[in-house]
């Protein structure tokens, strides 16, 4: 086909490589969006890393528009926005109001005000290749960003000891999609397409190391509170709460020791009551 026309077979080869590793890596979260839909709630999880995502693949569609021979660019960025945008609505549709209207307000801001400006300067203030040169730097910026998001997912790792959060599948393609578009970038002498995977590949590496070394290691479990209702006949074995004959087996001899206190409770109204323990 024309459109995959390119002077270069290699950087073709690398090129759509390239794409299918990112199109696993985009659709890595669809899991973490059928818990939340599963349960009408965003829990824990943050917008943030999908706001920015978003907004690195709306700023490299661009950068891709205005070079010739890049259409592996724009179909990749392309289809980033479109899942980037499917998992923000999805955030949207079943997060706290608090939540949504932050996500909003990032939205407003960044991918709508910030790429608004970023599309108007580069527009009347660069000409032909300086507007391209501009753009990648900036693309550049925003693929460091998102590639440095894991930093967090590290720390954990190395606190907890745990990999829970850190999925080997996940760490080795996006190590494999960053090995794909640096050679990509560096087959076209395109530099902003190169430069961030470096950092990728780094950073891919890394999360394999730790997984490698933690993936193994046992956590003590912490105690846990009961969820159900306990036992009062059994609790009272294990708890000496006041009065140790409460936890006697015998029935008659628990209703003898009842009226006994009930006998001393006449006697002597102002004495102790028994302690009653409640959980």
């Amino acid at each position: 086909m024309a459109v995959f026309s390119t002077h270069n077979p290699f950087a073709l080869a690398f090129g759509i490589l390239g794409n299918i590793t990112s199109f696993v890596v985009f659709l890595a979260p669809m899991p973490t969006f059928f818990r939340i839909c599963k349960k009408k709630s965003t829990e824990g999880f943050q917008s943030f890393p999908y706001v920015v995502a978003l907004f690195s693949a709306m700023i490299w569609l661009y950068y891709a528009s205005l070079k010739s021979d890049a259409f592996l660019l724009i179909t990749v960025n392309s289809f980033g926005c479109f899942i980037e945008t499917i998992y923000l609505t999805l955030f949207i549709a079943y997060a706290s109001k608090q939540a949504r209207m932050s996500t909003l307000r990032m939205l407003l801001l960044l991918n709508f005000g910030g790429f608004c400006l970023i599309l108007l300067l580069s527009h009347f203030l660069a000409k032909g290749s300086s507007r391209v040169r501009i753009l990648g730097w900036v693309c550049v910026i925003f693929s460091v960003s998102v590639f440095a998001a894991p930093l967090s997912i590290l720390r954990v790792v190395i606190r907890t000891r745990s990999v829970e959060f850190m999925p080997f599948n996940l760490s080795f393609f996006l190590t494999l999609s960053a090995i794909m578009w640096f050679f990509y970038g560096i087959l076209l002498k395109d530099l902003y397409v190169a430069i961030p995977n470096v950092l990728g590949f780094i950073f891919g590496v890394l999360q394999m190391i730790l997984y490698v070394i933690y993936k193994n290691f046992k956590t003590a479990e912490e105690p846990k509170l009961p969820e159900h209702t306990i036992d009062n006949a059994k609790f009272s074995t294990s708890l000496t709460c006041g009065i140790q004959e409460a936890a006697s087996p015998q029935l008659n001899g628990a209703d003898k020791e009842e009226n006994i206190h009930e006998k001393q409770d006449m006697d002597d109204p102002n004495g102790d009551q028994p302690i009653v323990c409640q959980v």
